[in-house]
C-alpha cells in the first residue's frame, strides 16, 4: 500500500459504494492551538472528522517526555472508536502544514494497529485547488469498539535507548529540524540549542517537492543514499511531530528499521546531564 494518496485517487475511491474510507482532518498551527479547529469548522472535506494535535494526538506535557508526548494508547483508541474507526478501517488523514500533522496521525494510527492509513498528498489546499467539494457540515459517526494492538516492531525509542546507542556505529540518529537549530545557531522554541551528539541532519521538509507535494520512493532512496540500509535509524525533531515525515519517507524508501524518538530534542534537554553538540 502506498502511504500517499492523491486528491484524484481519493475522490475516485470515495465514489465507490464498496469503499468505506474515514477521513481525519489534522490541521493545526503551532502557537495557535485553536486555528486548526476553527479552520475545520469553517471548511473541510466531506464527512471528515477532526483530530487535534494537542488534545488527541498528544498527552499533556510534563517535566520530561517533550512538548508533545505521545497520547495514552487507550484514550486514543477510544477517540478513534468514537469516530467509527477500528483496526480494519481504511483511513486517510490530511492537514494544511505540508503533511507534518498528518504524518504524526499516520504514525500513531499505524503504531496502535491500524494498517491501512494514507496521507492526502498536498493536504486540504491541494484537494480544494483540484476543484473537489468541501463542506461545513460535521458528520455523524458510527462508533466502533477499537481494541488497540501496539506494533512493537513499528519503532519507538525512548531517551535511555538513545543514550545507550549514542556511540553505536550501527545506529544512525537523524535530526529533522531546520539547519540553524541543528547547528545550534538559534533556538526559537527550546531553552537549549544544539543537537544530540553524532546526529546527522535531514530537514523534514526536504522530503517534499518545492510545490509541497511528497516526493517519490525513488527520490527518497536517493535522498538517504548515504545511510546504510542495514542500520537502525532513530529520527527526532523538536517534539516528535516534524520527525514523522522523515520516518514515513525512510520507511517508504525501504529502510526496515526506523524508530521515532517521540520525546525528541525537548525531552533530551530536559535531562540536564545529557550531552549536546553544536557546530557553530
Amino acid at each position: 500500500m502506498n502511504n500517499i494518496i492523491s486528491p484524484r485517487e481519493l475522490h475516485t475511491a470515495l465514489q465507490q459504494p464498496q469503499q468505506s474510507i474515514i477521513l481525519l482532518d489534522c490541521r493545526f498551527t503551532l502557537g495557535k492551538p485553536e486555528a486548526g479547529s476553527d479552520a475545520y469548522q469553517n471548511e473541510h472535506l466531506p464527512d471528515a472528522h477532526y483530530l487535534d494535535l494537542e488534545k488527541d494526538l498528544s498527552s499533556v506535557a510534563t517535566s520530561h517526555g517533550g512538548r508533545h508526548p505521545l497520547p495514552d494508547v487507550q484514550k486514543l483508541a477510544q477517540k478513534l472508536g468514537s469516530l467509527g474507526i477500528n483496526a480494519d478501517s481504511r483511513v486517510v488523514v490530511y492537514d494544511e502544514q505540508n503533511g507534518m500533522m498528518a504524518s504524526r496521525a499516520w504514525w500513531l494510527l499505524r503504531y496502535i494497529g491500524i494498517e491501512y492509513v494514507q496521507i492526502l498528498n498536498g493536504g486540504f489546499t491541494n484537494w480544494k485547488q483540484s476543484g473537489y467539494e468541501t463542506t461545513k457540515s460535521v458528520p455523524a459517526a458510527s462508533p466502533q469498539t477499537f481494541v488497540p494492538f501496539v506494533q512493537q516492531d513499528w519503532g519507538l525509542a525512548g531517551v535511555e535507548y538513545v543514550k545507550e546507542n549514542l556511540h553505536n556505529p550501527n545506529v544512525v540518529l537523524v535530526d529533522s529540524r531546520e539547519k540553524k537549530r541543528y547547528l545550534g545557531l538559534e533556538e526559537p522554541i527550546d531553552f537549549v540549542a544544539g543537537h544530540i551528539p553524532g546526529a546527522i541532519h535531514s530537514f523534514w521538509q526536504d522530503v517534499l517537492t518545492s510545490e509541497g507535494l511528497w516526493k517519490t520512493d525513488k527520490e527518497w532512496k536517493e535522498m538517504f543514499f548515504a545511510i546504510d540500509s542495514h542500520a537502525e535509524i532513530i529520527v527526532y525533531c523538536g517534539s516528535g511531530v516534524s520527525a514523522c515525515p522523515n520516518v514515513l519517507a525512510l520507511k517508504s524508501a525501504g529502510f526496515p528499521n526506523v524508530k521515532l524518538y517521540a520525546g525528541s530534542w525537548s525531552d533530551w534537554i530536559s535531562y540536564r546531564d545529557n550531552p549536546i553538540e553544536k557546530n557553530r
